[in-house]
């Protein structure tokens, strides 16, 4: 039987469309103008406590040349990456887990050859880069990530929660300077190093969607009394069969927001649970769910605590209405026991005027003001979210009768996460600390992350309806623990290893929140585990946990994702000599970490090496109006700034790569405004476009909705002009600059290494983006630069005659150096060995 699905929340979000005129904002295309991904599908199986989730992106080449892919996807943070797998023209190459510079190089050197290939990086624990190289003209390549991970369940409610878009990110700091590391549209900084990697292109509000989403999940109750499934999309329909429920979604969802589905429960049937798998009889994995009991008795300490509210512009919109609510909400439920202050921040800090600095004591006089205060906020500026962290945490007396409680209320969409781990980890002792994120496709893993090094706990809410329905387990978090000061003890022939366990700080335990904990162990895999705690009404209790032997390796695969992430922490946090920890126990348990890649390299040679690299555009998420350039931290201003409107030929149109902030297209009067043509042509972002064809019904409509009317007549006239207006300011070359250092990454070598075909395929290589490059500089207006022309000449000569090994080399490196003197880049700039690109991942 097949019916509709109840949806989470759509009320609220069908009031949270993006608005206005705002410009573009990091939009991209390839040069001939079709993007890659062409779908995306999950497959998840949920039995129990455990998902097994397969996810395939399938990419195609509808170019006249090898394509490489790039795609930067989010996947949950708590997931094993655990296998992968490429297939290409009817061939199946399995990845291998290798250490991540190591299958960088083995991708690169395929790439190089003409070979196909395929490699996954972990960029931040909920952030990934999948590259694709060498898909040829008219081929599609499959790609297959497998992942496996726990279901959280609080308050008899278990929650699967799959993330589609990468949202943009405020990026604090000073650019770098030099090339970056990534392909993003942001430019790495001091505070964000990788800056680059973590800021896929955007596309614009309004842009049709052309890639096919879809979602298949079943659940199987594994003894646990289910009840009604709902999501979190709208298309959505269910079905039973054989004791199994089946959800799917519907054709037509875009991958602007996280897909969620929840279930209620029995919550009779929750109990603290031990689940534990071997291989060999004398060593193992266990997963231990403790289940705090409800105390009798009530009795709460005092509490000091500091709310931080994030106000800053990409909390726009419902987002600010629900933590004003929020904050208001739990500052009301304080009593005069406790004391408190406010920090609202986005670039700067304010708080409210209450009756003295610092905390101040939690009388009705003092939460009104405050929750006034709360009233007039509304979102503007960046998130610089480190410093009020760090003031509130100092800001809490060390006083042992007082518990000490942090509360963040934020979306997360800052690219810093290291950066605030790493300086809060010495404030953060004893001092709990709690997030609330706000947002429909929000950034769980660092929230999650920042609430870990706090021993406290995350909630997310996607809905101003969902808010209203977590509310009460909020009050609670911020409450005195269920069960703290946790200890662990292994009983009846089970040992567990000391120095296994993850997260090494076990959190506190609040009611109807269960907490999960991973560990090795040594002996019996039917032994149990004694829990020890102090409990609020009764003081230091304890029981006892019987094992139950699973025979699912997918838990193996979870405490070894476990154990990487708490590595992981620690070692953002400044906790040194862990680098060869994470790495063994990666490649051990086969998970990918920051310090892994899975690497997949076809053997058979299809290519010239040549390689046209296109970064696959994301989705602005659900709710979001587009990013003002206003809003945007000053390294990602300076890299929106630097695009260059090129021209569009008839067979080729195209909006040009980080299409966004051009002076011509934010300032329409900058350049004189010509007469709107007479009929639009078909007008696309990322497809070619030809010019007999007519416009789609209701596309430009759309389209002129979310650029402006006239911003779409100065794009469309300035387009379709055989050269630019005589009037115009000089355009802005920098984004040439950056396609010469692409350049040189690709070409650079070690000439000692390389044999004469590879050198001369890379050569040959060089010349095309070269001749490329120059073609493209020439469509501005400008000359093509003489030296850059000479040196084109020559590898021209070169690679028509019979080959001269020495020749070629002393070409070789007067291309680099003539390319990097063409960008500005000193001869010693990133491409060559030691540079940051071949380490930026480490610490």
């Amino acid at each position: 039987m097949n019916a509709p699905m109840p949806t989470i929340s759509d009320a609220e979000v069908s009031r949270c469309c993006p608005q206005g005129d705002e410009p573009g904002f990091g939009a991209l295309s390839t040069e001939l103008g079709l993007l890659p991904l062409e779908s995306l599908s999950i497959d998840a199986r949920i039995s129990g406590l455990v998902a097994e989730t397969k996810l395939v992106q399938v990419f195609a080449n509808p170019h006249t040349r090898p394509l490489e892919a790039t795609y930067i996807f989010p996947l949950p943070d708590r997931a094993a990456v655990c296998a992968f797998s490429m297939r290409i023209a009817d061939r199946v190459v399995d990845g291998v887990l290798r250490e991540r510079g190591e299958a960088r190089r083995e991708y690169d050197d395929a790439i190089r050859s003409g070979r196909r290939a395929a490699i996954a990086e972990e960029e931040r624990p909920g952030v990934f880069t999948l590259r694709v190289g060498n898909i040829m003209p008219k081929e599609r390549a499959t790609v297959t990530l497998t992942l496996a991970g726990p279901i959280p369940i609080v308050d008899g409610e278990a929650t699967y929660r799959f993330p589609l878009v990468v949202a943009p990110r405020y990026i604090p700091g000073t650019a770098l300077g030099d090339d970056n590391v990534g392909d993003g549209v942001a430019d790495d900084t001091d505070a964000v190093p990788d800056a680059s990697r973590i800021s896929p292109p955007v596309l614009l509000p309004g842009f049709p969607s052309r890639v096919r989403l879809q979602i298949a999940v079943e659940l199987a109750s594994a003894g646990l009394v289910m009840g009604q499934v709902r999501s979190s999309l709208f298309a959505v329909s269910m079905s039973h069969s054989g004791g199994l429920t089946r959800v799917e979604v519907k054709p037509g969802e875009r991958l602007d927001r996280d897909f969620i589905l929840r279930w209620p429960v029995g919550s009779t049937a929750l109990s603290s649970s031990l689940v534990t798998f071997q291989r060999d009889g004398t060593h193992g994995v266990f997963m231990l769910t403790i289940v705090p009991p409800r105390p009798d008795v009530r009795r709460d300490r005092p509490r000091d605590l500091v709310f931080v509210i994030d106000r800053s512009g990409s909390m726009d919109g419902w987002k600010i209405v629900a933590a004003r609510r929020a904050t208001a909400r739990m500052i009301d439920s304080l009593t005069d026991r406790d004391r408190f202050s406010v920090l609202a921040f986005d670039d700067q800090i304010e708080v409210p005027p209450l009756s003295g600095p610092g905390l101040v004591v939690a009388t009705d006089r003092n939460r009104f003001r405050a929750v006034e205060f709360l009233a007039g906020l509304s979102s503007r500026g960046g998130t610089e979210m480190l410093e009020p962290l760090r003031r509130a945490a100092r800001s809490l007396a060390r006083e042992p009768e007082r518990d000490r409680v942090i509360v963040l209320i934020t979306d997360g969409q800052v690219g810093n996460e290291d950066q605030i781990l790493k300086a809060l980890a010495p404030e953060l002792k004893d001092t709990r600390v709690f997030t609330l994120g706000v947002d429909q496709a929000v950034n769980a893993a660092f929230l999650a992350r920042l609430a870990q090094a706090g021993g406290g706990a995350t909630d997310l809410v996607e809905t101003e309806d969902r808010l209203d329905q977590v509310m009460a387990r909020i009050h609670r978090r911020i409450g005195a623990a269920a069960l703290s000061e946790i200890s662990l003890a292994g009983a009846f022939g089970l040992e567990i290893e000391h120095g296994s366990l993850a997260p090494e700080r076990i959190p506190d335990a609040f009611v109807g929140a269960p907490i999960t904990l991973f560990g090795r162990f040594r002996g019996s895999g039917h032994g149990a585990i004694t829990v020890s705690g102090r409990d609020p009404a009764a003081g230091q209790t304890s029981f006892q946990v019987s094992a139950l032997e699973s025979a699912s390796v997918a838990l193996t695969s979870s405490y070894g994702r476990a154990r990487i992430r708490d590595l992981e922490d620690r070692l953002a946090s400044g906790c040194g000599g862990l680098e060869q920890e994470i790495l063994k126990t990666s490649l051990e348990l086969s998970v990918l970490s920051r310090f892994t890649a899975f690497v997949a390299v076809d053997r058979e040679v299809v290519a010239s090496g040549g390689r046209h690299r296109v970064v696959q555009p994301v989705e602005l998420p659900a709710g979001w109006a587009e990013p003002e350039s206003s809003r945007a931290a000053p390294a990602l201003k300076r890299s929106v700034r630097r695009t260059v409107v090129e021209p569009v030929f008839e067979e080729d149109l195209c909006v040009p790569s980080s299409f966004g902030a051009a002076k011509s297209f934010f300032d329409p009067g900058a350049v004189p405004m010509s007469p709107a043509p007479a009929a639009l042509d078909s007008l696309a972002l990322g497809r070619p476009a030809r010019s007999p064809a007519k416009p789609k019904a209701g596309f430009t409509q759309s389209l002129v909705g979310g650029l402006g009317r006239g911003q779409l007549e100065d794009m469309l006239s300035r387009l379709r002009s055989d050269r630019a207006p005589q009037n115009e300011a000089p355009i802005d070359v920098s984004a040439y600059a950056k396609r010469a250092l692409g350049i040189v990454e690709i070409s650079a070598t070690d000439l000692a290494t390389t044999s004469d075909d590879e050198l001369r395929r890379l050569l040959g290589r060089l010349a095309s983006e070269l001749e490329m490059l120059l073609e493209d500089l020439a469509t501005t207006g400008g000359a093509r630069p003489r030296n850059l022309d000479e040196l084109l000449t020559e590898l021209r000569a070169l690679l028509s005659g019979a080959f001269d090994r020495a020749r070629a080399a002393a070409l070789h490196t007067k291309a680099i150096a003539e390319l990097r003197a063409f960008a500005g880049a000193p001869a010693s700039s990133r491409g060559g060995s030691g540079s940051r690109r071949d380490s930026f991942w480490k610490p």
